[in-house]
């Protein structure tokens, strides 16, 4: 028999709904206009992780390529703006910075500007030097354009955007089968040939994507692929999650993650609500005291009780076997420190239809090429969220006793050594975030190459500041005259 993934694909089956099987049948309905079955299995009877996400800009272009129009998302996911993150108590308790989707300016004579500001001994954060970090400071938001140009992201409902894409994928020509997926028949090759329901019904394929969350029902459990554990460096394994009511005018245009004793607590503003989180590890925190803590922390009343996640911080060695491809939560989990799980799911759909022509059978390299540049991109995200522990001067805990004293993977120690000797920002391939980001989470926890470059020196100091400080009033001018996030919002839906 001819392996499945020799021959073209006809029909593909995706195993789960939630934002990574409905944002992958939109894509792939989209793209293919009913040239490629696509139908989607999923059982009411199994809830999504959905807890509100905080998402990465690329989310945006996603949303693009589609064709949803901002508005109508924004409505019909209760989303609001999101320039960053705020991070709060990484450094030392009563500290924070903010990691935001914009540059530090361009060039102050020859070098660099976090060169200049390094040089002049500047006590305020390097984040004075970037328009949505104040913007953020201040609690403003206006859309990119004329008066400033920068990315930016959202904060939205992950269960109505599932929604909302199923919607929209079903209108486009993808199929939406209710029920419990009881068996998995395969082939003799060992590749799966079809789901079996509660009721007997096959469901059959030529391409089966799992999009099954934290079950890997069709990578982890039924082909066994092995799962490469990132928690000897990333040790939280639980979440605690909890909305609260709004209370006043709260709608902050930027996730805050507040560095807590046995991990961090997030905390993202929608319209009707605020989604609150506690990610903990459980061998430096009770699950309970976890809890205990959380709940301290709302804003407002509960809207529900709070709901425990469980997880393991990595991903499977594969992500594409045969025929079954992994897209989200089933592939691999990195924790939300920085927003990046609509991003993967977002990564894995592009390799996938990057992958996919109609008509043209697939081969081993382009499974190799799928896995290698997906297990890169798995390892150079977790390189940058280790990044923000291993950084902390806080040892007021075991947690972060333990996370400034563990050894680093070798590629995150090569590039920390690297800036920290010569102030160069290394980049691999397949990054998530670019030098700009890597320069805000070293600015913000206060970590600076051990010398300045000497051809820094060359400019005169006095030019050098007063180019630090018109840059820096010519920002906070223009800030101060954009309206509040919520104002913004409001117009943008009205």
């Amino acid at each position: 028999m001819t392996t499945p993934h020799s021959q073209p694909f006809k029909r593909i089956v995706i195993v789960g709904g939630g934002s990574a099987g409905w944002m992958t049948a939109t894509a792939l309905a989209t793209e293919f206009k009913g040239r490629i079955g696509v139908e989607v299995v999923e059982s009411e009877h199994i809830g999504i992780v959905g807890v509100g996400e905080a998402t990465f800009p690329s989310v945006r272009e996603y949303n693009r390529l589609v064709g949803i129009d901002e508005t109508e998302f924004l409505r019909a996911t209760n989303g609001s703006f999101k320039l960053g993150i705020r991070f709060c108590d990484w450094l030392e308790v009563g500290e924070d910075y903010f990691h935001t989707f914009g540059h530090f300016g361009n060039l102050v004579g020859s070098q660099t500007l976090w060169g200049q500001h390094r040089r002049m001994g500047l006590t305020e954060p390097l984040g004075m030097q970037c328009v949505p970090s104040v913007m953020a400071m201040k609690g403003r938001f206006v859309l990119p354009g004329d008066q400033a140009e920068f990315k930016y992201a959202y904060h939205f409902d992950a269960v109505q955007y599932a929604a909302f894409l199923r919607k929209l994928a079903v209108q486009r020509g993808a199929r939406h089968t209710e029920g419990r997926i009881v068996d998995v028949a395969r082939h003799a090759d060992g590749s799966v040939a079809a789901v079996v329901l509660d009721g007997g019904r096959r469901i059959e394929g030529d391409l089966f994507i799992d999009c099954s969350g934290f079950h890997s029902l069709l990578l982890g459990k039924t082909l066994g692929e092995p799962f490469v554990d990132f928690s000897h460096w990333l040790p939280v394994d639980g979440a605690w999650a909890c909305p609260s009511e709004r209370q006043g005018e709260s709608l902050t245009p930027y996730t805050t993650a507040t560095a807590l004793e046995g991990g961090w607590a997030w905390r993202i503003p929608l319209q009707n609500r605020t989604g609150h989180g506690h990610v903990f590890s459980s061998r430096f925190i009770d699950a309970d005291r976890a809890r205990d803590q959380l709940l301290a922390r709302l804003d407002g009343k509960p809207l529900a009780e709070p709901r425990l996640l469980r997880f393991t911080t990595g991903h499977r060695r594969r992500l594409w076997v045969n025929n079954v491809v992994a897209i989200g939560l089933s592939s691999g989990f990195l924790e939300p420190l920085e927003s990046i799980s609509i991003y993967l799911i977002q990564d894995g759909i592009a390799r996938l239809m990057a992958a996919l022509t109609p008509g043209r059978p697939l081969n081993a390299d382009d499974l190799d090429l799928f896995n290698e540049g997906s297990v890169r991109r798995f390892h150079r995200i977790r390189d940058f969220i280790i990044l923000h522990y291993c950084l902390t001067r806080r040892r007021d805990s075991e947690l972060w006793r333990h996370v400034a004293a563990m050894e680093l993977p070798e590629t995150l120690a090569y590039r920390m050594e690297l800036w920290r000797r010569y102030g160069v920002l290394h980049e691999y391939d397949e990054e998530g975030f670019d030098a700009t980001s890597w320069l805000a989470i070293h600015a913000g926890m206060d970590h600076w190459p051990e010398r300045d470059d000497p051809v820094i020196q060359e400019i005169p100091a006095e030019r050098a500041s007063r180019a630090l400080q018109g840059r820096r009033q010519a920002i906070a001018a223009m800030v101060e005259r954009m309206p509040m996030h919520e104002r913004t919002l409001r117009e943008v839906l009205r």
